[in-house]
């Protein structure tokens, strides 16, 4: 699906070069545009997360574009590179209870569990949000044994540079998330933003695991539970967000997938409703009677046609904003195959298209940021935009 163009610097030298100052740029470069950017930003309301540059720049499970996600290396890269947020956790429990950062809780493809024999016989098939699904689950481990564990790159083919950090992680948990923030937070001087997500809500439920009071539980723990506490709740389930509402004063965002689909909360209670339903304004408005934000596809805020370029924008960033809530929407990445066919550059899986491009397409339409595998690149392209 993805192309590369000739133009060998995307993929080569040039893709050296920008990763080089990427890790340099915590000594200066990256870090002073990101501060130009930052004063051009012009936050949206004062305070809070409405008080955030504008469009924010959201590391989407760390800086994932160059290191294994949801590992406390990739959420140190994303600060270093000077994301406003750091998506630090998405968030599934332990047998035990203790809440873990994976992207799933099927960890087969994000951690070296099937590289120990002593866990070949936890190797299941499960019904995961009516998906069949087959690997190793957090659920049926102690946070003791997946201490043990150690992250890999989840998508080598695209990121084989990310590979050589094989190993070096173990998984973290949300309160040794909180722990680094606090401790990122006194060290910069400057206030550390996440963005954690519940995984599956209902699922866990089922199980016995409930992640919303569990969640709460370690907020209240850390004082980081209110209003303008520095931590964004999202979820792809309306019913958990509703459910967050009752139980934190943290800004809370409803995650939407294609405009097609239904919430898996939905589809097992019995609601009709789709995404489509809504990203009404009817919708919307009563998505902001318990939230502050969306998290859309990028795909809502501008479809794609049948060859995947671009076409005219929705409404949906009119109408989000006319109901009071700010869009997040994800995700943007540097390479080929996730960038629309009109940003494309040659045919190489791992290569870089013209993603600066993208960026300004979706910054036009108004979003209040984006999330991002590579930061440093989203910073650029803010100070780009904003600075005409």
């Amino acid at each position: 699906m993805g192309t590369q163009g000739s133009d060998e610097q995307t993929g080569g030298t040039g893709r050296r070069a920008l990763l080089g100052a990427a890790v340099l740029g915590a000594g200066g470069a990256v870090l002073g545009l990101s501060g130009t950017a930052r004063a051009a930003g012009a936050p949206r309301g004062s305070g809070g997360v409405r008080g955030l540059p504008v469009p924010t720049i959201i590391g989407h499970r760390g800086a994932s574009g160059y290191r294994p996600e949801h590992t406390l290396g990739a959420y140190q890269l994303a600060l270093d590179m000077g994301a406003d947020i750091v998506e630090a956790g998405d968030l599934v429990p332990t047998r035990d209870g203790h809440l873990v950062c994976r992207h799933e809780p099927e960890i087969g493809g994000t951690t070296d569990v099937a590289d120990h024999p002593e866990f070949a016989g936890r190797k299941k098939t499960k019904l995961l949000d009516g998906v069949s699904t087959t690997g190793w689950f957090t659920e049926d481990f102690t946070l003791a044994e997946l201490k043990t564990l150690r992250a890999k790159e989840r998508i080598p083919a695209n990121r084989p540079h990310n590979t050589l950090y094989n190993g070096r992680w173990e998984i973290p948990t949300f309160e040794e998330v909180l722990r680094w923030q606090d401790e990122q937070t006194r060290e910069t001087g400057k206030q550390v933003w996440i963005y954690p997500e519940l995984k599956h809500p209902t699922y866990f439920r089922k199980l016995g695991l409930g992640l919303e009071e569990r969640v709460a539980k370690v907020l209240r723990r850390h004082g980081k539970d209110r209003k303008n506490s520095p931590v964004i709740l999202q979820s792809f389930e309306p019913t958990s967000i509703e459910r967050l509402n009752k139980l934190v004063g943290n800004p809370l965002v409803v995650l939407l997938s294609g405009a097609g689909t239904r919430p898996w909360d939905f589809q097992e209670t019995g609601d009709p409703r789709t995404v489509a339903d809504l990203i009404t304004p009817e919708g919307l408005r009563e998505i902001a009677s318990y939230a502050q934000g969306i998290g859309p596809t990028l795909d809502l805020v501008i479809p794609k046609d049948a060859s995947g370029r671009l076409t005219e924008p929705t409404t949906l960033v009119r109408d989000a904003h006319a109901a009071g809530l700010i869009l997040h929407p994800y995700t943007l990445r540097n390479e080929n195959p996730f960038l629309p066919a009109d940003f494309r550059r040659g045919t190489d899986a791992d290569a870089y298209g013209d993603v600066f491009g993208a960026y300004r397409a979706y910054f036009a339409t108004g979003i209040d940021g984006v999330f991002t595998d590579q930061p440093d690149t989203g910073l650029l392209a803010r100070e780009d935009f904003v600075n005409g």
